[in-house]
């Protein structure tokens, strides 16, 4: 059996699907399913479902055989101000999983963040110690936070490690609203106006459009959650995207071209209160996960996007 935590979102749903498919019984932790969130885990067999609570009063009781824990719910609110609430959910509920994980030699999983490296300036590289970021928001400081303490822990799980996602796009995020992809928005665009809205650039440096993003399919970034958990004694932090940054104007293309349609790009201003901490440029370095083995390519932006307007439109 293996545990999935954030089961019913993003990526913890297409992670779900991928287990069940290779035949895993799961054992599923979420807040309890919403109208919203019930359709991500729609087909799913052989799993049981219980909260966050039930989870931690079940570890102790009934002591499950687990053969990995993949920690992937948490607040991700990016602009949560409430410290003591991301504390208790994102920093001391991972340690509690962790120590248990320890305790009784289960590989371990966990959602990390992109957002750990604040504005960029210090680059985007795993192998940078995490006290030495600066994250931009409270959210990002309890990611970083909880990386710090785990890379000092002398106990451990036999292997862990934590993700840091980039801009990841996929199946299963309608529920996320506001918060979706721009793969997810674009495409409601296209279909509500026949055009795509795009900010203009707010620095010379870059063209209107022209502003890039690490954007990761969000089955390369089971991929990479899957391949670790297979490794013995791997111990770390590590980026999941893709190395390549690519534009909007790019993703806006791709979008344009699943749905068999001619690009009608519009730019408009960006609001003032997001350009003071706009980021023109992410870039995940891979190296960190690609000198253990891991030799998968990257899925290309036009694949992926293909990939994710086809599933959507057959839903």
């Amino acid at each position: 059996m293996i545990a999935v935590t954030g089961a019913a979102g993003f990526i913890g749903s297409n992670l779900a699907h991928r287990l069940a498919a290779a035949g895993h019984k799961l054992l599923l932790v979420d807040e309890p399913l919403t109208e919203a969130k019930a359709p991500n885990l729609a087909g799913l067999q052989d799993h049981r479902y219980v909260t966050p609570a039930e989870f931690l009063a079940l570890l102790p009781t009934e002591k499950p055989k687990l053969a990995g824990l993949f920690h992937l719910g948490a607040c991700s609110s990016t602009t949560e101000t409430d410290w003591n609430y991301l504390l208790r959910n994102n920093v001391q509920y991972t340690q509690t999983l962790w120590q248990w994980c320890t305790e009784h030699r289960v590989p371990y999983l966990y959602a990390s963040s992109a957002a750990t490296y604040g504005d960029g300036s210090q680059g985007f590289d795993d192998r940078t110690p995490p006290d030495q970021l600066r994250p931009l928001n409270l959210y990002g400081k309890s990611k970083n936070d909880f990386d710090i303490w785990a890379l000092k822990e002398q106990s451990t799980p036999p292997t862990w490690a934590g993700l840091k996602f980039f801009n990841v796009y996929g199946p299963r995020e309608s529920h996320k609203g506001n918060m979706a992809s721009v793969v997810y928005h674009a495409r409601k665009q296209i279909k509500a106006t026949g055009g795509v809205k795009l900010f203009r650039s707010n620095d010379p440096a870059y063209p209107d459009g022209g502003q890039q993003r690490d954007f990761v399919f969000v089955m390369d970034c089971i991929d990479h959650l899957l391949w670790l958990w297979k490794q013995p004694n791997v111990g770390g932090v590590f980026n999941s995207g893709t190395a390549q940054a690519r534009t909007f104007a790019d993703l806006a293309r791709a979008v344009f071209a699943a749905m068999g349609r001619e690009p009608n790009i519009e730019f408009i201003d960006m609001p003032a209160s997001l350009s003071a901490q706009y980021q023109n440029y992410t870039q995940a370095e891979m190296t960190k996960l690609r000198s253990l083995g891991y030799d998968t390519s990257a899925t290309t932006l036009e694949v992926g996007v293909k990939q994710t307007v086809d599933w959507l439109e057959q839903q």
